[in-house]
């Protein structure tokens, strides 16, 4: 007598539920909002980078897009102060990206 036929001995009216199709159908949302992401251009030392900025959310979901971001576009980058700093210039595909996740992006600067 295996496991399973002891704990239907146990708990006859037990009915079995398939768990692990809710854990494929949840999908992480980042929250969407209505004033748009500052997407601006600066050079630090001499070296462009991409600053997004002006997320009213969860600190965690910004990171979380931060990662994404970065992998995307294959690139380093951090994010301190509210703010995602991406290294170099790639405003126009960050824009791209966002739109593409129904944010609304404000291009600021050059």
């Amino acid at each position: 007598m295996d496991l399973q036929d002891q704990l239907k001995n146990l708990f006859p009216k037990h009915v079995e539920a398939d768990i692990s199709e809710e854990k494929t159908t949840k999908e992480k949302g980042i929250w969407l909002q209505d004033d748009p992401i500052i997407c601006k251009y600066e050079k630090r030392k001499g070296k462009p980078i991409t600053i997004l900025e002006g997320y009213t959310g969860a600190t965690e979901d910004f990171k979380t897009l931060a990662k994404e971001l970065k992998q995307k576009l294959s690139v380093g980058g951090s994010f301190k102060d509210d703010k995602i700093i991406i290294q170099g210039d790639y405003r126009d595909k960050i824009m791209n990206i966002l739109k593409d996740k129904g944010f609304n992006v404000k291009r600021v600067g050059g």
